[in-house]
């Protein structure tokens, strides 16, 4: 018997007992899945062994997760599989901002927080200034514009991983823009970070020889009355592992360059030492169809 036919007559009952499903596109996506898991088990001839090892994994995986660590969207991540779902779904037009993954991280409620405030409650790490405006893809500015920002410290963790040496909220800020949609607030300049590895992930990490490292970047949600939200990284120029994020999620047009700034002027009006290191960029969202 070949290997396309072992086991067919499993896999049309399996379809076939969706036929009751009242959500037209569930029952599509449910027996597009399955035959896709079938389909996967007979080209590698899946032994007992191995599929006993994949519930456990999935078990682990599940019972990893907390409120403040998701490890599925890790494991997605790391996949790809976050990337791809992001990338079918990312068509904008021409000149909007491109968007990226969400992360394991977004886990907690961002204060909110008044432009020009620093969300570095910590201290530690180069001062920064991020500026710029967010605009509609014609160039209008848009006025408050909502901005959810989240970070990593400049030692490459997130206020949820250190809850006893980072004070919550650290690293995160809700801003709205002005009237011209222009946005500004301090923090330090994020470092590159490997995503946790202390579970399954890590576990998949190393029996595959991949490395678990991400590059620096700052994560936004960025929306605005009339137009798609767009969820989106900017990424430090010249950051370790620009060329091999473990999760896939770099895009050149996000890569931003945070230049040291010696102003000052400017300096005193941000609030910030001199020098310093400033990123300035404008983040465009598309308008509703």
């Amino acid at each position: 018997m070949t290997s396309d036919a072992i086991g067919t007559s499993v896999t049309e009952e399996a379809v076939a007992s969706l036929r009751a499903t009242a959500d037209p596109r569930l029952r599509e996506l449910l027996a597009g899945l399955i035959g896709h898991l079938h389909d996967f088990v007979r080209e590698t001839r899946l032994t007992q062994e191995e599929w006993a090892r994949a519930v456990a994994f999935l078990t682990a995986t599940g019972q990893k997760c907390t409120d403040t660590r998701q490890e599925f969207i890790l494991l997605s991540d790391v996949l790809g599989l976050s990337m791809l779902v992001e990338t079918v779904n990312g068509d904008r037009v021409q000149g909007a901002t491109e968007s990226t993954v969400l992360g394991p991280f977004h886990m907690t409620e961002s204060p909110v927080r008044e432009l020009g405030d620093d969300i570095n409650l910590v201290g530690g790490g180069e001062p920064c200034v991020v500026s710029g405006r967010v605009l509609s893809a014609d160039g209008t500015p848009l006025p408050g514009a909502v901005l959810d920002v989240w970070q990593a410290d400049d030692q490459g963790f997130y206020d949820v991983q250190q809850p006893d040496a980072q004070p919550a909220g650290n690293g995160r800020g809700l801003f709205t823009a002005d009237a011209e949609g222009r946005f500004w607030f301090r923090t330090c300049v994020p470092a590159p970070y490997p995503i946790p590895t202390d579970g399954p992930v890590g576990d998949l990490l190393r029996a595959t020889g991949r490395h678990p490292y991400r590059p620096a970047h700052i994560h936004f949600i960025v929306g605005a009355e009339g137009h798609t939200p767009v969820t989106t990284h900017i990424f430090v120029a010249g950051s370790d592992y620009l060329d091999s994020d473990a999760v896939f999620a770099v895009k050149q047009s996000l890569v931003q360059d945070f230049a040291t700034t010696d102003d000052p002027t400017l300096a005193a009006e941000f609030g910030v030492p001199n020098p310093f290191r400033h990123a300035r960029f404008d983040l465009v969202l598309e308008p509703n169809a």
